[in-house]
């Protein structure tokens, strides 16, 4: 039997995708400018030393190296921010995050309706809530009719803004032995 050979090589996906071919083309170019920016400033340097009459003009080509080799880094910038704008790089990792804050948007404005919904407080007396979810307050509840006419279950007159009308306890409703003539005729002893 033969035993299966272990390959030679094992080709590995690339840690990084490959560059754009403007952005790699304008990359290449400013490699090749810097390196002979570098070669020419170093013979400027070995010239001057050697006492060569090649020394001033290298310096001066070396000058106007450095100021293409700085052009050519930067084009390979630009170029790379002009790629991205008009060829829109779609980041798969950068969408995922955008679902994530939308769900945390929506689980957070889910729990703003739960704590609005929970803070409306039921009525002791089995009667509906207090504020009305479309605003109108019910009637009997604070003394005043929806559009704004006194009932005779208002407030006295004369008696503090806090007073309670005759005949009712803390929460509002009726006291099991009072009747409804009983509870007008102390209205009107009161005022």
């Amino acid at each position: 039997m033969e035993q299966e050979r272990a390959a030679l090589w094992v080709d590995e996906p690339a840690a990084r995708p490959r560059m754009p071919d403007p952005v790699r083309t304008a990359a290449v170019r400013a490699v090749l400018i810097v390196a002979l920016t570098l070669i020419q400033a170093m013979v400027a340097f070995l010239a001057t030393l050697a006492e060569s009459w090649l020394a001033f003009p290298m310096v001066l080509s070396s000058v106007a190296s450095t100021i293409a080799a700085t052009w050519a880094v930067l084009d390979v910038w630009v170029t790379r921010q002009v790629w991205n704008q008009r060829h829109g790089v779609v980041s798969a990792p950068g969408s995922t995050a955008r679902e994530r804050r939308r769900e945390r948007r929506r689980e957070r404005r889910a729990a703003r309706r739960a704590a609005k919904a929970g803070a409306r407080i039921p009525d002791p007396s089995g009667r509906a809530p207090a504020s009305a979810p479309d605003g109108e307050r019910k009637l009997g509840t604070t003394g005043t009719a929806p559009r704004g006419e006194a009932t005779a279950e208002a407030t006295p007159k004369g008696s503090g803004s806090g007073a309670r009308p005759a005949g009712r306890d803390r929460t509002g409703s009726e006291p099991s032995g009072v009747k409804a003539p009983e509870r007008e005729r102390e209205l009107t002893h009161s005022s």
